[in-house]
C-alpha cells in the first residue's frame, strides 16, 4: 500500500516524540474543543445582514 512522505514522517515523528500526542490533545481542548451556547449561536446567526450579490459597489437605485 502507497504512503506518501507526509504520512511517512509523521509516523516516525509520533514513534520518535510520543509526548506529541498528548500535548496534541491539549492544545486541541485548547481551541476547539469547548462547550457551545446554543443561545448565543441563534442570536449571532440572527443578527446577520444579507451579502451584496455584488460587493465592489453598491447596486445604483
Amino acid at each position: 500500500m502507497y504512503e506518501s512522505e507526509a504520512t511517512k514522517f509523521l509516523k516516525e515523528l509520533l514513534a520518535h516524540n510520543p509526548q506529541l500526542e498528548e500535548q496534541r490533545r491539549k492544545l486541541r481542548a485548547t481551541w476547539w474543543d469547548r462547550p457551545q451556547d446554543l443561545e448565543t449561536a441563534r442570536e449571532r446567526r440572527e443578527s446577520d445582514s444579507p451579502a451584496s450579490s455584488y460587493v465592489y459597489f453598491p447596486h445604483p437605485k
